[in-house]
């Protein structure tokens, strides 16, 4: 059995060096009498309020993990991305451990619309959080179908994946065209009435560029960004580990490139940011508020330790205490005070 790793506990934790799964497999302890309120972490994007700004990257958090950790401290769950049609992903290997990091070439296996409504959503639903649902496409229309498709399915919220391959047009990314964007998002906020969020794409020369669009066509919040491009091979054959011998790169090393992004993109719009890239801890998370993130999402640390949402909600709340702010939005605005 590989031996747990004893860490010090974020201010305000219980005692440093004990074992994390005894702490963030279980919900928290309740606050003993006369215990101050705990700090209010909430925020909103548009109409949907989340408990606190910590939330999954797609694809990283299902509900085969919703009976290990508690749900109830996370502020919403974001499902794998959804298709039109059934997709079967990429051919295998289709992940690989990298130097801080991992890369992956999932392919986003789909059972298409009819089957994540029918098999997947109340899964998720069944989940103590609010729901966004993210929808692909490989052409602009399929968008939106997948959003006809999902009319009358109930759940809080939509997250564009724009990083999809356009087949209309050479395969490039949806995201790299700011049209195709505006077009894509206009169609998903005209066919829903729950807030739409826009996962950008990291491979743009100029991020702002596609976030004014995606924000000038209607979208509530704009998520920094998805996986950066990369490649592995195997050692001893000098050949790609992937089947689909590229991938996308996530995890730590990333973090100091996404949060860049982050800080570009809400130079650049009006509306809420959700910084992900390389997150793993409380500092981390706070890296990405202090650069004006009103959330943040959490991928590639959850394959080490599935508890960590919980681990860093619960690290956001003991911070504001051991500084007695009340809100966690009046503790950020301190942030790099001297």
């Amino acid at each position: 059995m590989t031996a747990v790793t004893r860490e010090p506990g974020p201010v305000g934790d219980p005692a440093a060096g004990e074992d994390a799964r005894a702490r963030f497999f279980a919900a928290a302890p309740p606050a003993g009498a006369g215990a101050a309120p705990a700090p209010d972490l909430r925020v909103r994007l548009g109409s949907l309020t989340l408990r606190n700004p910590v939330m999954p990257a797609s694809g990283c958090f299902g509900p085969e993990l919703a009976p290990l950790v508690p749900t109830a401290e996370i502020g919403a769950t974001v499902t794998k991305t959804v298709f039109a049609r059934r997709r079967g992903g990429n051919p295998t290997h289709r992940l690989t451990e990298t130097p801080m990091g991992m890369i992956n070439s999932v392919g986003i296996p789909s059972l298409g619309t009819d089957g994540f409504v029918r098999e997947v959503l109340p899964r998720y639903r069944a989940m103590a959080a609010p729901v966004i649902v993210s929808v692909g496409g490989l052409a602009v229309g399929e968008y939106l179908t997948v959003m006809d498709e999902l009319a009358g399915a109930r759940f809080d919220g939509v997250e564009v994946n724009v990083s999809c391959p356009n087949l209309e047009h050479g395969g490039l990314d949806i995201g790299t065209d700011p049209d195709a964007v505006a077009r894509v998002v206009s169609g998903v906020v005209a066919r829903t009435d729950v807030p739409v969020l826009v996962k950008l794409t990291p491979m743009v020369s100029s991020i702002g560029e596609v976030a004014r669009a995606a924000e000038e066509a209607g979208a509530t919040a704009l998520t920094v960004a998805n996986s950066f491009p990369g490649m592995a091979l195997d050692p001893r054959t000098r050949r790609p580990v992937l089947g689909n011998r590229v991938g996308g790169v996530s995890g730590p090393a990333v973090k100091p490139l996404a949060l860049r992004l982050t800080w570009a993109t809400v130079q650049a719009v009006g509306v809420p940011v959700i910084g992900c890239g390389g997150i793993s801890t409380v500092d981390d998370a706070f890296d990405f508020l202090a650069v004006g993130a009103t959330a943040v999402q959490v991928g590639t640390a959850h394959f080490a330790r599935p508890f960590v949402m919980a681990e860093i909600a619960r690290g956001l709340a003991a911070r504001c205490a051991a500084a007695d702010a009340t809100r966690l939005t009046d503790y950020v605005r301190t942030l790099g005070e001297t």
